[in-house]
């Protein structure tokens, strides 16, 4: 029987990346999470009503940033989508003078991305998250700015006895550090010189379940490491 939690990780608990000094004027407009085609969040619940959730703690939904962790078991294929929808210093700036940057190193077997316009106006990004269907384009890039949103898919299959654990992280970086090793995906401000960065993890493991503090480290500890695919 599958069995689905979420616990969202606070940040600060093991190194990670800086946050800037004059940070950004950053907030979450929305996220989703797309769990087996089980569809939930919004900028005010994410992603408390999946079943079996959690206490949720740590991720701020003013922002958006901050890190969030999920729990998934049950023998066969599984999908894991998340959506986020943030806007950088809108009220200076407007929302639609942003775009996005994917990493040169390509993401790892089973996960696929997407960048583009939420749906509004151009973009299909969300009709593809709903779908499962991320396409891995950018179609918000630099030199085309508007309005940006990100979404991160893992695909994966499970044996009897294995629990997958995923992260999603989504921070800001201090001016001058360098960006994160693997695989990851950029929000830009141009006009502020602000970027969001969003990173992801899945580790699939046997049948021991690891202690909470346990399964914090493995999200964090990535936001300063690569983003991996782990089989045991």
């Amino acid at each position: 029987m599958k069995r689905i939690a979420i616990v969202v990780m606070v940040l600060g608990l093991v190194a990670a990346p800086a946050v800037t000094t004059e940070a950004a004027n950053i907030s979450l407009f929305e996220a989703a999470f797309n769990v087996d085609g089980t569809v939930e969040g919004t900028n005010t619940s994410l992603p408390g009503t999946l079943p079996g959730a959690w206490a949720l703690g740590g991720f701020n939904f003013t922002t958006g940033l901050g890190a969030i962790g999920l729990q998934l078991t049950g023998a066969g294929a599984h999908s894991v989508g998340a959506f986020f929808d943030l806007e950088i210093d809108e009220p200076d700036n407007t929302f639609f003078n942003e775009y996005g940057v994917v990493s040169v190193t390509a993401p790892p077997a089973g996960l696929s991305w997407e960048i583009d316009e939420p749906g509004y106006v151009f973009g299909d990004i969300y009709t593809n998250f709903l779908a499962g269907l991320l396409d891995n384009t950018n179609g918000v890039p630099d030199g085309v700015p508007d309005d940006v949103s990100v979404a991160l898919q893992w695909d994966f299959s499970l044996t009897p006895g294995q629990t997958a654990y995923l992260t999603f992280q989504v921070f800001e970086l201090a001016a001058g550090v360098p960006a994160p090793t693997g695989f990851y995906l950029v929000q830009v401000d141009p006009d502020s010189q602000a970027s969001v960065y969003f990173t992801t993890s899945l580790d699939i493991r046997g049948d021991q379940f690891p202690e909470p503090a346990t399964l914090l480290l493995l999200g964090l500890g990535l936001l300063a490491g690569a983003t991996r695919l782990r089989l045991r």
